[in-house]
């Protein structure tokens, strides 16, 4: 019988925080857009809550990286695509059939041709907008393992040589320098191998580099993008790439902070952060249901709140929990729990 791996709590910690910062984003996603049309105070909060958080993905494909690359286990391919795979795969064909259906409701009501049409149009377009994170995620799973025998031949100075091409190639695609490397799968495979390094090494000598770089680079993203917008009079995008060197960066500096203080959390909020844990990919894929009323009613909620600096962290919090207690609903379903695992 196979034993499953031990929780590791820096890892669970990882995950709740980049749980948080992903329901953030959708939370605000409305508002960034609306440079001079809403509020300076009320904009510059989206902005600049969007512009701190662009890790998010980032540190969920480092888990992985971290998680599955490092595995002792011999390669079994029946075991990998029935254990490892389909706990993505399953959750994201049931998912996008279900919002494949929500998306077919209009104005006049509900439209089979519609949602066909749709989902006709899946293999290439996402049936909502989170779910394109599975386009480029899957087929990581089809690198992993090829990437497991490579990295465990490299020496210690190969796999600095490494992690050194992934963050040029992170700084090219950052100041859109044109490659056939810096293509999705490649730069999401930086993450992996950035997870494994990092997992597989005490980086507590290292720490205040990261946190110099850290610190600078979410600086940059927040004044930087609030400059750009000033002079082009619109929302920029320049410094929200999840594929840029000052995200990998950041996402690195998190990991290492996480590694070196998360287990000092003790008590009922480690236990509340491991069970965010456990249902995370749960909660990223049916939190957008809960946002529907909410983008419906325009900036209702937001209103209620006075400022979007208040608005925006309270909805992301409620949103968070309530998406937390229907995925722990859901999973007692016996047809259901394989979509949310």
């Amino acid at each position: 019988m196979a034993t499953q791996r031990p929780s590791i709590f820096y890892i669970d910690f990882l995950r709740f925080i980049a749980t948080i910062a992903v329901v953030a984003i959708h939370v605000l996603g409305p508002f960034r857009f609306l440079y001079g049309e809403i509020p300076n105070g009320d904009w510059l909060a989206a902005m600049g809550i969007n512009s701190i958080t662009r890790w998010a993905v980032p540190v969920f494909m480092m888990i992985s990286g971290a998680l599955l690359l490092s595995t002792e286990r011999a390669f079994d391919c029946e075991h990998y695509l029935t254990k490892r795979l389909s706990k993505v795969a399953i959750p994201f064909l049931g998912w996008t059939i279900i919002y494949a259906i929500v998306a077919g409701f209009t104005v006049d009501g509900w439209s089979a041709t519609q949602t066909m049409q749709i989902i006709q149009n899946s293999p290439n377009d996402p049936t909502w907008y989170h779910l394109w994170f599975f386009y480029d995620f899957i087929p990581l799973y089809f690198v992993i393992p090829f990437l497991i025998p490579l990295l465990k031949k490299l020496t210690p100075e190969l796999t600095k040589l490494v992690v050194v091409t992934i963050s040029v190639m992170f700084l090219m695609k950052w100041f859109k320098v044109e490659s056939f490397l810096l293509e999705n799968l490649i730069l999401y495979t930086g993450y992996l191998i950035l997870g494994w390094y990092l997992f597989n090494r005490d980086n507590r000598e290292q720490l205040n580099y990261w946190l110099v770089a850290g610190i600078t680079m979410l600086l940059l993203n927040f004044f930087g993008s609030w400059e750009l917008a000033v002079k082009k009079g619109e929302y920029s995008s320049f410094f929200m790439g999840y594929k840029t060197l000052n995200t990998m960066i950041i996402g690195g500096m998190l990991f290492v902070v996480a590694q070196t203080y998360a287990d000092r959390i003790k008590g009922n909020f480690r236990a509340l952060i491991s069970q965010f844990s456990k249902y995370s990919l749960g909660i990223y894929l049916l939190h957008p249901l809960l946002l529907i009323p909410v983008r419906k009613l325009d900036n209702g909620f937001y209103d209620f709140f006075g400022s979007n600096w208040l608005a925006i962290p309270i909805i992301t919090i409620v949103v968070l929990f309530v998406s937390l207690f229907c995925t722990m609903l859901l999973v007692k379903i016996p047809l259901i729990k394989r979509i949310v695992p």
